[in-house]
């Protein structure tokens, strides 16, 4: 079952992921101009209060540097097709089923 839905939120992500890859085209042909959507501003645009109050909590539990060194640059300024892409194959490769052994003798 866990496999199941690991696949099917894998599957999910990756349909968004190609969906804001079409918007982020379609948007760049309209205005002549490459434009590509980051995490950043896609979660400020869906829910800016979680994004602010992430950066204190990341802050205070593991330090400063984590925020500025890793998850800036790493994951918020990243494009989101990029990383939606990413974890969706993550996530489907987590829930594939597991190739039988060959040569293994069956009871």
């Amino acid at each position: 079952m866990i496999r199941f839905v690991l696949r099917f939120v894998g599957l999910l992500s990756l349909a968004l992921g190609f969906i804001f890859l079409v918007y982020d085209g379609t948007k760049s042909i309209a205005d002549q101009t490459v434009y590509i959507s980051t995490v950043e501003s896609t979660w400020s645009n869906i829910h800016q209060n979680s994004l602010t109050s992430l950066q204190p909590e990341v802050e205070r539990r593991v330090g400063t540097w984590v925020w500025h060194g890793l998850v800036q640059p790493y994951f918020l300024d990243q494009p989101v097709s990029l990383v939606l892409a990413i974890i969706g194959a993550i996530l489907i490769l987590l829930g594939r089923k597991k190739k039988p052994l060959i040569g293994y003798a069956r009871d």
